[in-house]
């Protein structure tokens, strides 16, 4: 049944995330990136990872949405139109892409899946663990925990200096 689950989530993941890519509305793209964070922590919570799932929600499918909304709402940006008289290149250079993307996908994925689920013995309730995660983040990760604090605050200042010089 979990692994029925898993595959559900990862492809309703991999499925929000080409939504996301592929569509030219900014608002349902956004939404869908929710939707995809959602799946996301639902694949964090089969892992037992339920701090790490509780902060995917609550910081990325909360907070961090929430700002890309306001700053999609605040610029007032307009589905893209399609473009007409030009020869589509970039469509054949994206099938290329995806072909490449996908062989390099197809012969990473059961070397880091075999990675990934090669937990040492006795260490399998560590992961998700809060003091766990508390320590690394605050010893180990502080400058780029830092680094993304400051990002956001200047993003949050760009945008409300943005809405000011409108308004």
């Amino acid at each position: 049944m979990t692994t029925a689950l898993f595959y559900l989530f990862a492809a309703l993941l991999i499925g929000s995330a080409l939504f996301v890519v592929l569509n030219r509305n900014p608002m349902y793209s956004v939404v869908a990136l929710v939707f995809g964070f959602a799946n996301l922590a639902g694949i964090y919570f089969l892992l037992e990872a339920y701090f790490i799932g509780a902060l995917q929600v609550l910081v990325y499918a909360g907070a961090i949405m929430v700002l890309f909304l306001f700053v999609v709402m605040l610029l007032d940006v307009k589905p893209d139109k399609p473009r007409r008289g030009l020869v589509h290149l970039d469509r054949w250079w994206f099938a290329i892409l995806v072909v490449l993307f996908l062989g390099l996908l197809l012969g990473i994925v059961p070397g880091a899946v075999r990675l990934i689920t090669s937990v040492p013995a006795g260490h399998e309730a560590d992961i998700g663990n809060v003091e766990r995660v508390g320590q690394a983040l605050f010893t180990s990760y502080l400058l780029p925990f830092e680094v993304a604090a400051l990002l956001l605050t200047v993003a949050l200042i760009g945008t409300v200096f943005l809405a000011k010089r409108k308004i």
